[in-house]
């Protein structure tokens, strides 16, 4: 009776694993096995950038938002219907691939060494560089160096700020700034139209679809001091989709797609394109 027990109880427990196996082997599926299967992509994407990824009345738009676009598809989605695109700000990104709020985050999303261990990075897709932005009649503020004492405006969850106040840029110029914090750079924008600050600052693709929208309220400065690249944020480990989309890149600048893209978006901003593909960081 012992034997007869002991085998009733060890056949339980194989099944009991084999459903925990099964449970994991299912988690574990990745974001590109998930296109191809024909199931929802959840992108993260900003909601409050011009030109880059921006709400409106009939969706989100922006250069960004065009480029998940060709990204999925060359994954496998089918069709748009297939694209969920959710608000990714800067503060909760490496938390919505970490929870698996979205597959994706295509938000601006800068690659760095301090985000690598949280992340997965496929990309990047494009490289700007991090510059200033001043009210149209400020004529104090020149150069990295000249915000010495000025207000900042200070995004949460972005490193843009720091890359002035702790010196992390390509001068290594750390500069007294006095920060002031907000939620986002549209938030930004109205305390720099308003004087509660003196400068904005981040990558050159923001400020300049801030520009285009602002009009003669506010000039980009032209003083660049970063190589900011951008990364497709996928949940750590995923590297079978971290491969494919970098394939998905290669392919968006051979075909010319990326060009296209950059001119609708940027034109009116005389942002310079680099039609070379970017290097891929590689996928870990």
């Amino acid at each position: 009776m012992r034997v007869r027990h002991f085998g009733v109880v060890a056949a339980a427990l194989a099944v009991a694993t084999a459903g925990i196996s099964g449970c994991a082997a299912k988690k574990s599926t990745t974001v590109v096995d998930k296109a191809k299967d024909g199931k929802k992509i959840v992108i993260g994407v900003k909601y409050d950038q011009p030109a880059l990824g921006m709400k409106t009345g009939s969706g989100v738009e922006g250069f960004d938002i065009d480029v998940a676009k060709y990204i999925a598809k060359k994954l496998g989605v089918k069709n748009d219907s297939k694209i969920e695109f959710k608000e990714a700000r800067s503060a909760n990104r490496e938390t919505f691939l970490q929870n698996g709020t979205v597959d994706m985050v295509i938000a601006t999303y800068s690659i760095t060494d301090a985000r690598k261990p949280k992340v997965t990075f496929g990309g990047p897709y494009v490289v700007t560089h991090q510059d200033l932005m001043v009210r149209a009649n400020d004529s104090s503020i020149t150069s990295l160096q000249s915000l010495k004492g000025k207000k900042l405006c200070a995004v949460s969850g972005s490193n843009s700020w720091k890359n002035i106040t702790e010196g992390t840029n390509k001068l290594n110029a750390k500069v007294a700034a006095v920060t002031v914090p907000a939620q986002g750079y549209e938030e930004c924008i109205t305390k720099l139209k308003g004087g509660s600050v003196d400068a904005v600052s981040t990558d050159a693709t923001i400020l300049g679809g801030f520009a285009v929208r602002e009009g003669s309220a506010v000039k980009v400065v032209n003083a660049p001091f970063t190589d900011e690249k951008y990364g497709v944020g996928l949940k750590k480990g995923d590297t079978k989709t971290c491969n494919a989309v970098n394939d998905a890149i290669k392919s968006m600048y051979s075909d010319g797609t990326a060009k296209q893209l950059w001119e609708k978006w940027f034109a009116k901003a005389n942002l310079p394109f680099d039609a070379t593909a970017p290097t891929p960081e590689g996928c870990s």
